[in-house]
């Protein structure tokens, strides 16, 4: 049997990507970036950058010092230590994205404020779903303190699920016992470095500047061995130039102005270089994650970061839809084919509506058979080391197909099969269950995912020790703990 060759997509030529990293390095020597917080500006002046109209200029050789020491290869581990993500070279994950405030109501069809329930049903409904990868804090609940609402989406990440998780702080108090809470999973600091169970989100704010708390955040993932993933995010025409590529220079730049900043707190660690750009719709005043614009975007950022060795990152097969309708499943199904196409080693993205503001849970269902088509295509056609001429001889000769050793042998292998919420059956058969559209069916595959019964995530002693964590922050506050 001879490996299938994997199918691909690039919209550049080889060299351009390197052209790109050039303009992009001469941009972060001219136009500069602007740094808040003074630990970073610290670094970045210790390490030869020069501030000039309180804007950080940063040397080309301080962007390819930092490029050398960060790693090509990010593992992820999920919560009993198992390895859950290898993300490098053309390795292909799915997660959840984040973060949305509103989930579509099942019962009523329309967006409302999430709740501590929703995060907890969305959580364990992704263990329940092969082709997610990873779990992560994809809803916001509104009926918790603001103050709480980092670290307690990352409590029910760990107390509800397995998988790693893909989260991030809102406010500079929120890392430390973030932190713990995953020390306490793992087992101590250095176990959480050697298998990292959690990505942090560190976000740049277009154009070129770094915000006190995500630099911050850079720098204590950097300092903790947590993997940090950069999302930067142009909008076309309005926070970046209006042309594709020129905005993938800016998201070159201001990613590798990142880059610079969290190898300068701790050479090694690991960083992925991911995105969240987007054409801007000067109709509406919209984002449309859905556009072709914005995957095309996506595309090339993550051939320029391959290009860089470094583990890549991208928001696709996400829409822009307000129901999972045809326009969701066109937009997310082609996001999450071109992401797979693209090599992107973590694509966030599924289950998102409304411009990354709503949940649904139902779409996360339907978008899950989405990624394992698209699993399923970069998977090639194989050569399975058959004789064709004399295999389809037989085959005629002998008038048996479906009986045919060689149908038996290797048909599982070939035909991917979907869940039940891909109906695949004949009228007569769709009519006789119901009539039932795609949407009812996830919504009827959501409630039977959910009505198993699972082990508990973690043993109840490290839930003690997690929950322990959570329950000082609440008493810091005044607020109580929800059981």
């Amino acid at each position: 049997m001879t490996a299938a060759r994997r199918p691909s997509l690039t919209l550049f030529p080889p060299d351009e990507s390197e052209r790109i990293v050039g303009e992009a390095c001469r941009v972060l020597e001219t136009a500069g970036v602007l740094v808040e917080n003074a630990e970073g500006r610290d670094l970045l002046a210790a390490a030869g950058a020069v501030e000039k109209n309180g804007r950080q200029r940063i040397p080309e050789r301080l962007v390819r010092q930092a490029l050398a020491t960060a790693p090509s290869r990010v593992l992820l581990y999920d919560v009993r230590g198992e390895a859950a993500c290898d993300l490098g070279e053309d390795r292909v994950h799915f997660d959840p994205g984040s973060a949305a405030i509103h989930i579509l109501d099942p019962e009523t069809r329309l967006r409302r404020g999430a709740r501590t329930e929703d995060v907890i049903r969305l959580v364990r409904l992704v263990d329940r779903l092969p082709h997610y990868a990873a779990q992560s804090t994809a809803l916001l609940p509104s009926d918790i303190p603001v103050e709480m609402g980092d670290r307690y989406r990352l409590y029910l990440a760990l107390r509800h699920g397995r998988k790693p998780v893909i989260t991030g702080t809102f406010r500079k108090d929120g890392f430390a016992p973030m932190r713990e809470m995953l020390e306490r999973v793992r087992g101590g600091a250095a176990a959480l470095a050697e298998k990292p169970l959690a990505v942090f989100d560190c976000c740049p704010s277009p154009p070129l500047k770094w915000s006190d708390l995500t630099c911050q955040s850079l720098l204590d993932c950097a300092r903790a061995g947590i993997p940090a993933e950069l999302v930067s995010m142009p909008l076309t025409g309005a926070t970046s130039p209006v042309t594709l590529r020129e905005a993938v220079v800016q998201h070159c730049a201001e990613s590798l102005s990142g880059i610079v900043l969290h190898q300068l707190a701790h050479a090694g660690a690991s960083i992925i270089y991911g995105g969240a750009p987007s054409a801007f719709d000067m109709r509406h005043g919209t984002t449309p994650m859905g556009a072709v614009e914005t995957m095309m975007i996506g595309v090339a950022y993550a051939q320029v970061g391959r290009h860089l060795g470094l583990p890549t990152h991208g928001y696709l097969g996400l829409s822009d839809s307000k129901r999972p309708d045809y326009q969701a499943g066109l937009e997310s199904g082609v996001g999450a084919v071109l992401a797979a196409l693209a090599g992107i080693n973590m694509v966030a993205g599924a289950g998102i509506l409304d411009f990354i503001l709503t949940q649904s849970l139902e779409k996360l269902v339907l978008d899950h058979e989405a990624c394992g088509m698209a699993l399923r295509l970069v998977r090639g056609i194989a050569d399975r080391g058959d004789d064709a001429v004399s295999l389809i001889g037989d085959l005629v000769t002998r008038g048996e197909f479906l009986s045919h050793g060689h149908t038996r042998r290797n048909w599982r292998e070939e035909l991917s099969i979907p869940s039940a919420v891909i109906d695949r059956g004949t009228y007569g058969d769709w009519e006789a269950a119901g009539a039932r559209t795609a949407e009812e069916r996830a919504r009827e595959e959501v409630a039977r995912l959910l009505s198993r019964e699972t082990e508990p995530a973690l043993p109840s002693t490290t839930l003690a020790a997690v929950r322990e964590v959570m329950a000082a922050e609440a008493r810091r506050i005044g607020w109580t703990l929800p059981d």
